[in-house]
């Protein structure tokens, strides 16, 4: 917006040195189980489970003649990795225009700090669906890995009972009986839920339930080994665990996870020649200061990698890759839960 002619032709505007997201909102299951990555050493890896028990045990007393049969109880879910990219596509005419003694903001780093943001951003959104997306190259996500039907590990869960998740509609009301109800299906001793998460909506109803002596909304800074990546969200509590809100969790929805059986496995990052067969690229981080208004704002690597930049043939511009390379992964599909349907209390 011009100020006015008399000061506009004698006077340099100001641009401020950093560039404010409006646009991406809260992405916590991705940045909670990205910023924990395990490794994924294989083109497939294997859980070894046990889905029933074994020879019936008999008592005895003298000569009875005792179990000599054998029961097979293991068998194995196999996860593969699968790929999601967000190109960085420069023209040499931008990064020359840019790279002046004006510069303000380096064109380069911002597009591609951009970019990596809109990768997190997508897969947050895979996080929750259930992998069926991009013709069968979506990561697993809780829609699929979190349920009571289906596959889960290659494994069908009418075959291999023990491999369901407990999944109860809430047919409308959310109320804390429901709730213990779900946390005592996937629950035994100290196998436990680790935390909840659901829609801002779902979570403003859950607040209304607690008395005023129990609303406890506290900030998430440090608060126990298992919460790193959490830091800057506030959360409510049931039965000792934290309940977030994530603007990627559908409406109505209500996870309880045992995060000890659901992470993220990710390919190592590779820096060689594509010759080697490796790859090249190295880490990018996700967060930092050019860009502020989400949830980015820490430096954090998230396992992307980026590819460099790759000169067209036929025109004055540049393409790159940021790529991540891995798979959500539960190992224990029976420790996780879900209430859906949620509109009120």
């Amino acid at each position: 917006m011009a100020y006015n002619a008399t000061v506009d032709t004698i006077t340099l505007e100001e641009i401020m040195p950093d560039v404010v997201d409006t646009v991406l909102r809260t992405n916590l299951l991705t940045t909670r189980v990205l910023a924990k990555t395990k490794v994924f050493d294989a083109a497939t890896i294997n859980f070894p489970i046990k889905y029933r028990t074994g020879t019936p045990i008999q008592n005895f007393q003298g000569f009875d003649v005792l179990p000599f049969s054998y029961t097979d109880i293991r068998v194995s879910l196999k996860y593969n990795p699968k790929f999601s990219t967000a190109n960085v596509a420069l023209a040499v005419t931008d990064i020359a225009a840019n790279n002046t003694a004006g510069k303000v903001i380096d064109l380069v780093k911002v597009e591609s700090l951009s970019r990596a943001q809109d990768l997190a951003d997508g897969i947050g959104t895979q996080f929750y669906a259930d992998a069926t997306g991009f013709g069968g190259n979506a990561f697993n996500g809780l829609g699929n890995l979190v349920s009571d039907t289906g596959t889960v590990g290659g494994l069908s869960r009418s075959t291999y009972p023990t491999l369901a998740s407990t999944v109860t509609n809430s047919s409308g009301t959310l109320s804390l009986f429901k709730m213990r109800t779900l946390w005592n299906s996937i629950a035994d001793a100290d196998v436990m839920p680790t935390e909840t998460l659901t829609d801002y909506g779902t979570w403003a109803l859950y607040e209304t339930l607690l008395q005023p002596t129990e609303i406890i909304n506290k900030r998430q800074v440090d608060y126990a080994p298992n919460f790193k990546g959490w830091t800057g969200f506030d959360a409510l509590m049931f039965a000792g665990l934290p309940v977030f809100a994530d603007r990627k969790c559908p409406s109505g929805y209500m996870y309880m996870l045992n995060t000890d059986y659901l992470n993220f496995y990710g390919l190592p990052v590779f820096s060689g020649s594509m010759s080697d067969g490796q790859m090249d690229g190295k880490p990018i981080k996700v967060g930092g200061k050019l860009i502020k208004g989400n949830q980015y704002g820490d430096n954090q690597n998230l396992g992307f990698f980026w590819t460099g930049f790759i000169k067209a043939t036929n025109m004055m511009a540049y393409n790159s890759f940021v790529v991540l390379g891995g798979n959500l992964i539960t190992d224990n599909p029976r420790r996780q839960g879900l209430l859906y349907g949620i509109t009120g209390v």
